[in-house]
């Protein structure tokens, strides 16, 4: 599972002023000229603009989003062309929140809770899809479920034992660097606040502070800093990084815990014949805070103009839900046989906004997309947040090991894009790679569906991906006889080829679109309707 820390960034500049952990450096400003003919956005983004912003156009909005929009006001435009089924393999999904329970599939074959597998395809009740995952919901990396299994002939075992020691070293020095930010920040703004005497103290009020003590002065010093980095107030720095605070101990008492015993399904994730009493047919999320599903569903697919929310990419789709990622990494047996579980149920497009960098039955998941090709399902798959070139660094499910030839031509890699066109394009968490990344696509600041009828912003090439099955989806729709080598060719050739320059992976490198992805564009959908309505005609 690709994990990203939005706010996990802007904490690391605070921990390098509040306490001289770090520097920081500059950016790459590209110049105008460099720039192709578009304009840049300078004006700060409206509320609107924010919301929106993937389904926004380059040349009329100055935004880099999909011209979805655009799309639909001048060729789509009442054509609902023919329903198309989506899976999701992800975490949990609220397939009863207000947006998303009108695009649910549902499986006609199967007769509501009456135990029974009426349709015999293995699974009893299955009515809106399938939970591979069961009730469980913590679990580790798979690099730390190799150091449990004691496999010391694993050819990756040294590896794994390295990374391990890397990280737990790396995370509990950040849990004791964050615990001191934290500290620091709540006794700056419980400071501020006693000086005030009020909460909802303002930067200018800070500003304005003049004093000889030393304790409010650090105050000031702290604040100021928050302020500076566009955050609202004291109490927003408060809840961020307690959160990350959060997400850091996630990583040390979950992911890196050897001892935990994360799978509660009995079956044997090392036997992919071992079937009986696996999963159930509920997939909506098990716990609080499991909400990654639920929003990458809603790029997909919110119902449009119904006025709630926020509108999906695609308006003629039906959800197939599919939980298949835990808490931590999936188990190459439960995402082969959800790929499997998709592609014999009819979907004709399979999400999948989750990675790892270790795959003990790779095999698996490849035969899996092999088979999905056979029934010509396209596979969108979201590249990852670890800002690596996956050319070298490991990266499944892949449809090739390492960079040598597909094993089939239906999986489409989708690398993240910010609002910002110009230099700062590329998400800073983006993976990348000239092979094994085809194309960009809205990914940062991403809003959508969360459970319990709520909305909020997200980011990751988890938010990337469902963008790119979302355009996908419209092109199959309306031209149902492309298939899906047609649509992935489609999707990569009728994007905007920018040429500009940009920033990239962990050392910022200066680079452009065509050096590190195959197609060197960004998903465009009026251009891929166009496209695809050229390719349908001359068939």
């Amino acid at each position: 599972m690709n994990i990203t820390f939005k706010s996990l960034f802007y904490s690391l500049s605070i921990s390098a002023m509040l306490f001289g952990c770090g520097s920081t450096t500059g950016v790459l400003t590209t110049p105008v000229e460099n720039i192709d003919t578009s304009p840049i956005k300078e004006s700060k983004l409206t509320e609107t603009e924010k919301n929106t912003w993937s389904h926004l156009d380059l040349a009329t909005d100055t935004i880099p989003g999909m011209s979805v929009d655009k799309a639909y006001k001048e060729i789509i435009k009442n054509k609902k062309g023919q329903t198309v089924i989506v899976a999701v393999l992800d975490s949990g999904i609220d397939i009863d929140h207000e947006d998303l329970d009108d695009v649910l599939w549902t499986n006609t074959k199967e007769i509501p809770n009456n135990g029974k597998d009426d349709d015999n395809n293995g699974y009893i009740d299955d009515i809106h899809g399938w939970n591979f995952v069961g009730d469980g919901y913590d679990e580790q990396f798979e690099y730390v479920r190799l150091l449990v299994s004691g496999d010391k002939n694993n050819p990756r075992y040294a590896e794994a034992e390295a990374l391990y020691n890397e990280k737990y070293q790396e995370f509990t020095g950040l849990k004791t660097q964050y615990d001191q930010i934290y500290q620091a920040v709540v006794t700056a703004d419980d400071k501020l606040k006693a000086h005030f005497g009020k909460a909802d103290y303002t930067k200018k009020e800070v500003s304005a502070i003049k004093t000889d003590n030393e304790e409010l002065n650090q105050a000031k010093q702290v604040a100021q800093f928050i302020f500076s980095n566009d955050i609202e107030s004291m109490a927003v720095a408060r809840k961020e990084i307690k959160k990350d605070l959060e997400g850091i101990n996630e990583y040390l008492n979950v992911h890196l815990n050897k001892n935990l015993k994360g799978r509660t399904t009995g079956d044997n994730p090392d036997d992919l014949n071992d079937k009986i009493g696996y999963g159930n047919n509920n997939p909506r999320p098990m716990k609080e805070g499991e909400d990654h599903g639920t929003h990458v569903t809603g790029i997909i697919a919110a119902e449009r103009h119904n006025g709630k929310g926020m509108n999906g990419v695609a308006n003629n789709v039906q959800i197939m839900a599919i939980r298949s990622t835990p808490n931590g990494d999936e188990y190459d047996k439960d995402v082969a046989l959800a790929i499997r579980y998709a592609a014999d149920n009819g979907a004709k497009i399979i999400n999948a906004s989750f990675g790892k960098s270790f795959s003990p039955h790779s095999e698996w998941v490849r035969d899996a997309l092999k088979y999905a090709a056979e029934k010509d399902v396209l596979f969108v798959h979201a590249a990852g947040n670890d800002s690596e070139d996956i050319d070298s660094a490991k990266n499944f499910p892949n449809d090739a090991i390492g960079t040598g030839p597909e094993i089939s031509d239906n999986v489409i890699t989708v690398g993240s894009l910010t609002q910002s066109y110009g230099a700062g394009l590329l998400s800073s968490f983006t993976n990348y790679g000239k092979v094994n990344v085809d194309v960009f696509a809205p990914g940062s600041d991403i809003y959508s569906t969360l459970p319990n009828n709520t909305y909020d912003f997200n980011s990751g090439t988890s938010m990337a991906a469902p963008n790119v099955a979302g355009v996908a989806a419209l092109i199959r729709s309306q031209y149902p006889s492309l298939t899906a080598a047609q649509v992935k060719k489609i999707l990569m050739d009728s994007g905007l080829a920018i040429k500009a320059k940009v920033t990239v992976g962990k050392n910022k490198d200066i680079k452009t679109l065509s050096e590190i992805s195959t197609s060197g564009r960004i998903v465009n959908a009026y251009n891929a309707l166009i496209m695809a309505s050229q390719m349908a005609n001359a068939k």
